[in-house]
């Protein structure tokens, strides 16, 4: 069952009137099918019209949505022989990032990625995808161990931010993203990486520094969260509708600076309406750009990572 929000509920009034027309007693005959035919050609308008023109912060919303789908459900979709892997051998399993060794359409990858969880208990159990340095350790041990085996790494990003509670703090929180990233640009194997929810701060990047770097349709990604943005500069997280716009933080504001490569469509009204089609969309922009970086040694794609992320925010020389 869908879950509207708060912007949809003019779609979730008239999608109620037809599901109230279907389950009458007797619905048929040509005026019960003529009525049902106008109200769904409605519902389809206003869901295309209003989805044509989301706001920062509705996008936002969006991309939050309980019902997207999370790392587990991409792996069971479209991973075969996958095999888990657990733990950053110094510390403990962080249960928000989740990896392992599988086949995307017969290609051996490694695919490793935040787990938001899709209940009460696995949001708990997962930390809400907010990784501690234990899960960006272990996201290393991954992504050197496919390095070792030439095995192409994949990653999936949907997260708030890092964990920012007092005990990773003490771990080296800061220090395990920086080296993640770090290990990611060192990669001598490819690295595509897709932000699929949300892509916040450097818990994004630890995981995101990739040869192609995607977003699907509503997804968001940025250095900081619209209220954590609001509370610094207006001293209210009232002011998140403001900062969501300034912040550019949209796949449609990122395609044009040069922050990421390319932009996933959503089925109409959003991943959470038809998770498999979603799903089925990311997997065939990901192997596609396996098959474009296959070709390429590890110097060159070292290189050419190194290169894509000095060239964001160049500015063109001025005659």
């Amino acid at each position: 069952m869908v879950s509207f929000l708060d912007f949809e509920k003019p779609i979730a009034e008239l999608e109620a009137k037809v599901k109230e027309l279907r389950a009458m007693p007797g619905a048929a005959g040509a005026s019960i099918d003529d009525e049902l035919a106008r109200l769904e050609g409605k519902t389809d308008l206003l869901l295309r019209q209003t989805y044509a023109r989301l706001t920062p912060w509705q996008k936002t919303l969006v991309a939050r949505h309980q019902n997207r789908p999370r790392f587990g459900d991409y792996v069971a979709q479209l991973v075969t022989d996958f095999v888990p892997l657990s733990g950053d051998r110094a510390f403990a399993d962080d249960q928000a990032i989740l990896g392992g060794m599988g086949r995307l359409k017969g290609r051996p990858v490694m695919i490793i990625g935040h787990e938001k969880g899709n209940d009460t208990a696995s949001r708990i159990r997962h930390n809400f995808g907010m990784a501690k340095p234990e899960g960006y350790r272990k996201a290393m041990r991954l992504m050197a161990l496919a390095d070792r085996f030439q095995l192409p790494v994949i990653t999936l990003i949907d997260t708030p931010g890092a964990y920012p509670g007092v005990d990773a703090e003490a771990r080296g929180q800061s220090e395990a993203i920086a080296r993640s990233t770090e290990t990611c640009l060192r990669l001598g194997v490819p690295l595509v990486a897709v932000i699929v929810g949300e892509g916040g701060s450097g818990g994004a990047v630890a995981l995101a520094a990739g040869n192609r770097v995607m977003m699907l349709e509503h997804a968001v990604y940025s250095v900081i969260s619209p209220e954590g943005c609001a509370s610094i500069l207006w001293q209210t997280a009232e002011k998140a509708q403001d900062a969501a716009a300034a912040l550019k933080l949209t796949a449609q504001d990122l395609i044009k600076l040069g922050v990421i490569d390319q932009v996933i469509p959503e089925p109409m009204g959003g991943a959470q309406r038809d998770p498999k089609a979603a799903i089925a969309s990311v997997g065939y922009a990901v192997s596609s750009a396996l098959d474009e970086l296959a070709g390429q040694g590890a110097a060159a794609l070292r290189a050419g990572r190194r290169q894509k992320f000095l060239d964001i925010g160049r500015l063109p020389l001025t005659a």
